[in-house]
C-alpha cells in the first residue's frame, strides 16, 4: 500500500528537480521554449524518429505530439515525412537547423549538471550521483508493463528468439528447443495457460509463460528478461505475475526446472520462495528442479 507519507515524498521531490533544471517556465535552458518542445527535439535525435515511437517513448498523446511537432516546425528544427518503406508511417527529422539546437541543448544541459554538483563538496558529489543512478533505475522499473498476450504475437516472438539465443550462448552445450520439454504457442493460450509480456517505454524488455495442467502442478516457461533491463526487480514482478495467472486459474502448486549456469535465475527463484526437488521430468537441460506452493 503507497502511504501519504511516500507520496508527498515524491512530490517534495518532484518539486525539487523541476525548480533546479528550470522546468516551470517556458524558457526552458534558456532557449526560449518549454521544456516539453526540447524534450521532443532531443528525442528525435540525429537519426529521426517514428512518430509512434516517439509517442509511446514520451508517453504522449498524439494531439499534444502534433502541436509540439507544428511548433518545432514552425521554428526550422523539424521536418516530418512519410517513411522510406512504409509512406503510411511517419518520420521527425531534424534540420541542419534542428541538429544545431539538439548541439546547443546538449551544452546547456551540461552546464547544468556541472553547476548542480559544484557547489557540493567531493562525498555529496559522489552521494548525489550515486542517489540520482539509484532513483533512475526505480523511475525505469515503476514504468514497466506486463500484458497477458498471445505468444505469436511480434514483440512475443522476439522475447523468445532472445531468450533462445541466450540460452544457446551461455549453456555448455548450446541450447535447441526442439530437444527439450515443448512449450507450444498452442499451450500457453487460455486456457491451457497464459504468456506475459513485459514493456519499458513500449519496447519488450521479459517474457514468460504458464502452462496449466488442471488438477496438477502448473509448469513456468520462457522466462527471460532482456540485459540491458536487468537490476530492474522486473524478474521477480514478472514471476508474481506469472503465479498470479496460475493462482487465479486455480493452480495450488508451481514447478519449474532450470539450468546450472543461470546463477541469477536460481537466486531469484530461492528468493521468491521456491524449494528445490527432486526431478519430476525428463529435460534435457535441467539441473536443478523447484517447487512453489501457491
Amino acid at each position: 500500500m503507497v502511504t501519504r507519507d511516500a507520496i508527498d515524498q515524491v512530490r517534495r521531490f518532484n518539486r525539487a528537480v523541476a525548480e533546479t533544471i528550470g522546468a516551470i517556465d517556458d524558457h526552458f535552458l534558456g532557449r526560449g521554449r518549454p521544456m516539453g518542445e526540447s524534450r521532443v527535439l532531443w528525442e528525435i535525435g540525429v537519426d529521426g524518429m517514428e512518430l509512434r515511437t516517439l509517442r509511446t517513448r514520451l508517453s504522449l498523446d498524439s494531439g499534444y505530439l502534433t502541436r509540439v511537432l507544428q511548433s518545432l516546425a514552425r521554428q526550422g528544427f523539424v521536418r516530418v515525412r512519410p517513411g522510406r518503406e512504409d509512406r503510411r508511417v511517419r518520420v521527425a527529422s531534424l534540420t541542419a537547423k534542428g541538429v544545431a539546437e539538439r548541439d546547443e541543448l546538449d551544452r546547456r544541459s551540461n552546464d547544468l549538471a556541472a553547476g548542480v554538483l559544484q557547489p557540493l563538496g567531493a562525498s555529496q558529489r559522489e552521494a548525489l550521483v550515486a542517489a540520482m543512478t539509484r532513483v533512475e533505475q526505480l523511475l525505469r522499473a515503476s514504468k514497466v508493463r506486463f500484458a497477458v498476450e498471445d505468444p505469436s504475437t511480434p514483440d512475443a516472438r522476439w522475447c523468445l528468439e532472445q531468450y533462445f539465443a541466450e540460452l544457446n550462448a551461455r549453456f555448455d552445450a548450446g541450447f535447441d528447443p526442439s530437444h527439450g520439454i515443448p512449450a507450444e504457442p498452442v499451450e500457453m493460450r487460455p486456457p491451457a495457460g497464459a504468456f506475459v509480456v513485459a514493456r519499458l517505454r513500449g519496447e519488450p524488455v521479459g517474457c514468460g509463460g504458464i502452462k496449466l495442467h488442471a488438477r496438477r502442478p502448473a509448469e513456468l516457461r520462457r522466462m527471460w528478461v532482456a540485459s540491458s533491463s536487468r537490476g530492474l526487480g522486473i524478474g521477480a514482478r514478472l514471476l508474481a505475475e506469472l503465479e498470479r495467472l496460475a493462482r487465479d486459474a486455480g493452480a495450488t502448486v508451481v514447478h519449474l526446472e532450470t539450468n546450472r549456469t543461470l546463477a541469477e535465475a536460481i537466486a531469484l527463484y530461492r528468493r521468491s520462495g521456491y524449494v528445490e526437488v527432486a526431478p519430476f521430468n525428463d529435460e534435457a537441460y535441467a539441473h536443478h528442479w523447484f517447487e512453489k506452493h501457491l
